[in-house]
């Protein structure tokens, strides 16, 4: 398969760029860095949260996606011809293509649901343990941790997946209709152009993550005298994230699953759409702090038995930014493990897409079985190990 996004003819569904989309981009991004380049000391906050976000997540990211989208892009097989042969553990593989970082593998399983090649068990399997773009940012800040999860998602998947088929039939809510799925070919977009900059950027700034990983503080060296590397890499590294992710006219869908565009611009294009929602993760936490004096751990710890079930509601959000900010909230120690388990148990991720446009209903069922196992996996973590 050649590329992995769903472009539906027979007006049932399009993924193409629109001015709408840019238009709210290029808001998102303006606030971004109007608010950056303010002099006062929010504007201070707000530059510190740019470095931070791209010295200490977004390199991790990136170096992590050159990784797994150089496999992804290596991988070229008949998925049609693989189902066929392999029809009694079409719950097992959707599991696996779920787990694994991104939305390509669950993307492929949906596709296939769609044109009435797996059951219905594997759909909800494949939403279940799939995280989306998240899994790339946990991966990269918390490796261990990003392994359980997937780990804890995956065998949940795949439990709930082999109990749905249990009680449905295998073509359950399958529309019979004979759709054709063809794939665009995107090519290179504007943005493009800057992707050798970007890489010049990001080879300093992840030297600079890994040193300041590993508690070296640079700039105590003194090898630059009244320059901060440091904050010089990893301002322009942000800023220039986020003005690619502003001006790309591709969506985030798009941009992390089109596979005819070429490996460095997927690796580009999807840490920019991660970088700028990370930004945002902690725009939100720093605005609250800044202007109320709200300690979001002491609201949190506040509603601690709440907290599971709000991640376990975003996660029912289709797409990945909602999914990052929860992620994100995590890895500073806002939110318990129980609530990332839950949100990773019931985000689909941007695999929902494709499943709402074409087939709603199954795609509603799917979401809402998923969000059964994520009650659950949740609140027993919470009572046996955090209560």
């Amino acid at each position: 398969m050649n590329a992995l996004l769903a472009v539906i003819k027979q007006n049932k569904a399009i993924f193409v760029a629109n001015d709408a989309r840019l238009l709210k981009k290029c808001s998102l991004g303006f606030l971004i860095l109007a608010l950056a380049f303010q002099p006062t000391n929010f504007g201070e906050v707000v530059r510190n949260i740019l470095v931070d976000a791209y010295l200490q997540v977004s390199v991790f990211v990136g170096f992590t996606l050159f990784i797994f989208l150089g496999l992804d892009s290596l991988t070229k097989f008949n998925i049609e011809r693989f189902l066929k042969k392999t029809k009694k553990f079409h719950v097992i593989i959707a599991t696996f293509l779920g787990a694994l970082p991104g939305c390509g593998g669950a993307i492929i399983i949906v596709t296939q649901y769609i044109q009435g090649r797996i059951s219905f068990g594997s759909l909800v399997a494949v939403l279940t343990s799939t995280m989306g773009d998240a899994a790339f940012l946990l991966l990269a800040k918390n490796t261990s941790m990003g392994f359980q999860v997937f780990l804890i998602a995956g065998f949940t998947g795949m439990l709930t997946g082999y109990i749905v088929d249990f009680f449905h039939k295998k073509n359950y809510l399958y529309i019979k209709e004979n759709f054709k799925i063809e794939f665009e070919e995107i090519g290179k977009t504007f943005v493009s152009k800057f992707n050798i900059f970007w890489v010049l950027i990001f080879i300093p700034g992840f030297f600079l993550g890994v040193l300041s990983a590993v508690q070296i503080d640079i700039e105590s060296y003194n090898f630059f005298s009244n320059f901060n590397i440091t904050n010089s890499v990893g301002s322009i590294g942000a800023i220039m994230s986020i003005f690619m992710w502003t001006l790309n006219p591709l969506s985030d869908f798009q941009c992390s699953t089109e596979k005819s565009r070429s490996y460095l611009s997927r690796v580009v294009d999807t840490t920019n759409f991660v970088t700028t929602w990370v930004v945002c993760g902690f725009l939100v936490y720093e605005v609250i702090i800044y202007f109320s004096g709200i300690d979001l751990k002491i609201f949190f710890d506040t509603l601690i038995i709440f907290v599971p079930l709000i991640a376990i509601l975003f996660g029912f959000i289709p797409g990945c930014g909602p999914q990052i900010v929860i992620t994100t909230f995590y890895l500073d120690g806002l939110i318990p493990f129980s609530a990332e388990l839950g949100n990773a148990i019931s985000n689909d991720g941007d695999a929902l897409f494709p499943a709402i446009a074409l087939a709603p209903k199954a795609a509603i069922y799917a979401t809402l079985y998923s969000g059964i196992p994520a009650f659950i996996v949740a609140y027993s973590y919470m009572f046996l190990f955090e209560l």
